[in-house]
């Protein structure tokens, strides 16, 4: 499995008003399948716009997941970024490559990557 960070930016307008709880139904649906780390809204952009942390076998689950989302069903999302990720440290560095570069190989011990 390996980390994507995706981030989406909405349109104003009554659309994601109406759309938005749904939209939320879904993100838990996909926390409680174990797909979804994280989410929530960013701060201070022009558009509203929310940032994900999913896992997943493939870049292509992860479109599919998001093709998906009622945002998208109803061509609320006007950008889409999806990037592969490796959280070497911190929350989710359990759960990474644990595969420093080698300017960080003196880091290894402390970040318990034997």
């Amino acid at each position: 499995m390996a980390f994507y960070i995706v981030t989406m930016t909405h349109p104003d307008g009554p659309g994601w008003n109406e759309h938005v709880l749904e939209h939320v139904e879904y993100l838990l649906d996909l926390i409680d399948e174990g797909t979804l780390k994280a989410s929530g809204p960013l701060k201070g952009t022009p558009l509203r716009a929310g940032f994900l942390i999913m896992v997943a076998d493939s870049r292509e689950e992860i479109e599919k997941i998001v093709a998906g989302d009622p945002f998208a069903r109803e061509d609320l999302i006007v950008e889409l970024t999806i990037e592969e990720w490796d959280p070497l440290f911190g929350a989710f560095g359990a759960d990474s490559s644990k595969v420093l570069p080698p300017d960080m190989k003196p880091l290894a011990e402390r970040l318990g990557y034997q």
